[in-house]
């Protein structure tokens, strides 16, 4: 399967990260070849792509907001749950793990992959279904994060079993009174965190799952915050409580 990466940053880090198979380069045609522009267009010279100037119009067809060119590549290469715990290992760090339980909106999973890349998280786990994946979309709203990351789809309830068994405490987030603080949980050792749907928060069996529930505190008026803003905010008291590690 090919698809198109378009966005100047997006596309700049698929070449950066060599994850994928690129297969060529269209480009606006009289856009301005300097600063990152210049920097993919080196890149790609180095890699031996074919780059085509077309009329704007072209690249409009595959994406509005393409910023003057779009990459061609294979899809997104999906990696194992055990390729995660085996970074964990490898980095000798205690794991830091994100599951996103059907978060569906590209916008938030791109936004989510973006923070939990900044702050070191060593895979990110989504589920087999009902759910965004990794599409050029969520590329461009990762600003291409999601290339750098061990994003894997599993049968989340599996999967936190197993999380369990190599002794990850699995934290979920939500906004019932019975959930506890931030500053009432250790956040420094083995977590994975769980961040719900959009609109209805984790499913049942995942909430039944996780070892700890925990809710973000919010003196505001407005009843809570989306997926995506929750989630990066817990991801970066977690990073906080590891000393930034």
């Amino acid at each position: 399967m090919r698809e198109w990466i378009y966005g100047r940053n997006p596309v700049y880090e698929v070449l950066k990260a060599s994850r994928r198979h690129c297969f060529s380069l269209k480009l606006a045609e009289g856009v301005q070849e300097k600063g990152r522009l210049a920097e993919i267009i080196k890149i790609c010279k180095q890699k031996k792509l074919p780059i085509q100037n077309v009329h704007r119009q072209q690249l409009e067809k595959i994406a509005y907001n393409n910023q003057g060119l779009a990459l061609e590549v294979s899809g997104y290469p999906y990696r194992s749950l055990d390729e995660i715990l085996g970074l964990v290992k490898e980095k000798q760090e205690d794991a830091f793990i994100l599951i996103l339980d059907t978060i569906q909106d590209p916008q938030n999973l791109g936004t989510l992959l973006r923070t939990a890349e900044i702050a070191g998280v060593h895979g990110v786990l989504l589920p087999k279904r009902s759910t965004a994946t990794i599409t050029p979309a969520v590329v461009n709203a990762s600003s291409g994060a999601s290339e750098h990351l061990l994003v894997t789809q599993v049968n989340l309830a599996q999967a936190i079993d197993t999380l369990k068994e190599n002794d990850v405490w699995i934290i979920g987030l939500d906004g019932g009174e019975c959930s506890q603080l931030p500053t009432e949980i250790n956040l420094s050792g083995p977590a994975a965190l769980v961040v719900g749907n959009e609109g209805q928060g984790m499913r049942s069996l995942v909430k039944k799952s996780c070892d700890l529930l925990m809710r973000l505190p919010m003196k505001g008026k407005i009843e809570s915050l989306n997926a995506a803003s929750a989630g990066s905010i817990a991801l970066y008291l977690t990073w906080q409580a590891r000393e930034y590690k």
